[in-house]
């Protein structure tokens, strides 16, 4: 059975062979090679040996978050995150995961609908399935990728990040409800979910606050409120839901034009900013606590 399976080595041994492959000694199996897919830290606890859903055998150590060297820029940013876009800063970059392609895309369907007419426990059917996770494996890794790239480029672009605070896992509430209240609009909703687990926002934000906690220097990381980000006008502050019209922004007051993503960073700094006037939100290297970030809704 492939999947789910993974064991601790404590005591552990590794030796480098080269700059791509090395081996940890395993208890009972001896020495196992292993790609170092990147530079091994400096200091690390006990391995973990995981194997995932696509039958892909890993090698992960307990180590502390390298240092993250910068330089102070004096740059602020607001970050909104989407689904057509996975996120847009208020300076006007947008970015998103690579995703699977359109041939892969389509074979993901097609292979789906195999497995809905396969038997169940057959041979066949598993076969099917180890597919669909080797596709869906590569759909995570391209996201963890772009995930660490993206924070990278933020934490070493700009000495403010002003983020929201989304509550991911409520906005992924299944919306099919029960037999007594059905739910309403349920595959748009699953739609949504899907698009926002493949964007990753919560990794995202987790993967920024831990590379400014171990900056050089220091960067604030802010989440503030989201609500009526993308409603009001960064111009004049007017608000309004007829302002917004899918990805285009333009206010019915002041008729200031934009893009609505952009526009919402542009809200989101402005929000961070004030959250800083309030002596809120501070990263300092060195400093012993948890991840820094101010929370407090605005």
């Amino acid at each position: 059975h492939k999947g789910h399976r993974s064991f601790k080595v404590r005591d552990v041994t590794v030796t480098k062979l080269n700059r791509k492959w090395a081996t940890i000694g395993v208890p009972k199996l001896g020495p196992i090679k292993f790609r170092l897919s990147r530079p091994l830290p400096a200091e690390y606890g006990m391995a973990t040996i995981s194997q995932d859903r696509a039958g892909r055998w890993h090698v992960s150590f307990t180590a502390p978050q390298p240092t993250f060297h910068r330089e102070q820029t004096g740059a602020e940013v607001g970050v909104d995150m989407g689904v057509t876009h996975g996120i847009s800063t208020s300076d006007g970059w947008h970015a998103s995961p690579a995703g699977l392609t359109a041939g892969e895309k389509r074979r993901k369907l097609a292979l789906q609908r195999r497995l809905a007419r396969q038997c169940k426990g057959s041979n066949r059917r598993a076969v099917t399935k180890a597919k669909l996770a080797r596709l869906s494996a590569r759909e995570r890794d391209r996201r963890k990728d772009w995930i660490e790239q993206t924070s990278t480029r933020l934490v070493r672009d700009y000495d403010l990040i002003a983020l929201e605070a989304l509550k991911v896992r409520n906005m992924m509430r299944s919306a099919k409800g029960t037999v007594e209240k059905p739910g309403k609009n349920v595959a748009r909703k699953a739609a949504l979910n899907r698009g926002i687990a493949s964007v990753g926002w919560a990794e995202l934000r987790t993967r920024i606050e831990q590379k400014a906690t171990a900056a050089t220097s220091p960067v604030v990381v802010v989440a503030v409120d989201p609500r009526n980000t993308s409603r009001r006008c960064a111009a004049c502050g007017h608000t309004e839901e007829a302002n917004r019209e899918s990805q285009a922004f333009a206010c019915r007051a002041c008729g200031h034009h934009a893009h609505a993503d952009v526009n919402a960073g542009v809200n989101i700094l402005a929000a961070g900013r004030a959250v800083i006037g309030r002596g809120e939100g501070s990263c300092v290297p060195g400093e012993a606590s948890s991840p820094v970030a101010a929370y407090r809704r605005i």
